[in-house]
């Protein structure tokens, strides 16, 4: 790539967000703004990671292997053996060549351009996942994506674009696995759209591992068709910056969404999870329940808005964000948002910041325990509720021992 993609923002290519935008004001991207990138596509591919990238994998459970490098598809890497026939599992440039048609009945038709990171993934993408699920069909396993990206001698940047499509009886479940190269600061720019279509079953476990140096921006937009439900689970320990923006519209009546978050952070870490519910249509049911971890001098933030249409009668939706300060020099900013235009609605949000509970931990170490340990028993406590709500009972545990790895605290397990 000739020009860096410093200069490009430079001279106003693309407005990234500041924080004078509302809802940027508590996370300044200034500092993404200090390299120079290179895009994925100008680097070489993936032949020298071949024996390194199972490591990364989430193991001891069946899946369909996907893999890309730096937004670019590796399909020598990848594993999709036994995928039943109709069901589609690519990347989007090899989706274009053979079903434009379908893609261009989904692609770019429910995440519009909200900010300067939007405009640059869909000026710059070339390649991602395209995920697509055939009316009746059924994914007999989870499809497990690892985004690996960076480089050792570059600042890369990633912008993979994604599409799920889950026609009417599908179901499908996907694990977003995102790592890192240690090396230079690479920025990670996503988009995902996700079409749920009538009594489709969608869950989207995404769990970001990317290297302390690297910055991690996404946006998630989901559509909803009637009687069909989305789960979409949310894991943040990496990062430098990273932005989530997490969206919904549920377009239909009897639709179910459910989001569910955990987000750790020590050292200097930031952390700011955005999500957005729109309930367009009545009877239809919307909760959200994230928790963040933090130490350090790290800096989470939470905004989750529920907005309730006129027409939206019957709806029931419940937000609810917790976080534990680990550390004095820790801060959480946190913003929930209900806008109601309907009068038949039971919709509630709420908000909690604190400690440790300095009582609990008394009455654990009364009882013989170390200190380390019985914080740690009180992590696992806070952060339970939230991990018990994934699925798989593999990734399940897995995740457990990423929460205390992440915090260098000693690993509680369940019995």
């Amino acid at each position: 790539m000739g020009n860096d993609l410093l200069n490009m923002i430079e001279l106003r290519d693309f407005n990234l967000p500041t924080t004078k935008n509302e809802d940027w004001k508590y996370t300044n991207v200034a500092p993404i703004m200090k390299y120079n990138y290179v895009l994925g596509t100008s680097l070489g591919n993936e032949d020298h990671l071949s024996s390194v990238l199972d490591e990364y994998f989430f193991q001891d459970f069946d899946y369909y292997k996907v893999v890309f490098i730096n937004g670019i598809f590796a399909g020598k890497l990848s594993d999709l053996t036994g995928l039943e026939s109709g069901i589609i599992v690519d990347s989007l440039s090899n989706f274009q060549k053979n079903n434009s048609e379908l893609l261009s009945k989904h692609l770019n038709k429910y995440s519009a351009i909200d900010n300067g990171f939007n405009e640059l993934n869909n000026s710059l993408s070339s390649d991602g996942l395209v995920v697509y699920v055939p009316k009746g069909k059924v994914v007999d396993k989870p499809i497990q994506v690892l985004y690996f990206n960076g480089d050792k001698t570059e600042n890369v940047l990633s912008v993979p674009k994604n599409l799920i499509i889950a026609e009417e009886n599908a179901q499908v479940s996907i694990i977003a696995n995102y790592h890192g190269i240690k090396g230079k600061e690479y920025l990670t720019n996503v988009v995902t759209e996700v079409y749920a279509g009538k009594n489709s079953i969608v869950d989207l476990y995404k769990i970001q591992l990317e290297e302390e140096n690297s910055f991690h921006i996404e946006k998630v937009q989901a559509y909803q068709e009637s009687n069909s439900l989305f789960n979409h689970y949310n894991f943040t320990f990496g990062g430098s910056i990273t932005r989530n923006d997490i969206n919904t519209c549920l377009n239909d009546e009897n639709i179910e969404s459910h989001f569910y978050g955990l987000y750790l952070a020590h050292k200097n870490q930031h952390v700011d999870n955005h999500t957005f519910v729109d309930h367009a249509m009545p009877n239809c049911m919307s909760n959200e329940l994230y928790k963040g971890i933090l130490d350090g001098e790290s800096r989470g933030v939470f905004n989750g808005k529920i907005l309730v249409r006129r027409d939206a009668q019957k709806t029931n939706a419940y937000q609810s964000n917790k976080a534990v300060l680990l550390s004095k020099s820790a801060v959480i900013d946190t913003k929930p948002q209900l806008e109601i235009f309907a009068d038949d609605v039971k919709c509630s949000h709420g908000a909690a910041v604190g400690q440790l509970d300095e009582d609990s931990e008394f009455y654990i170490k009364s009882r013989g325990i170390p200190q380390d340990i019985a914080k740690s028993m009180l992590i696992r406590a806070f952060a339970a509720d939230v991990i018990e709500k994934i699925k798989i009972d593999e990734l399940r545990e897995q995740i457990n021992h990423l929460v205390f790895e992440h915090l260098n605290r000693v690993e509680v397990k369940n019995n």
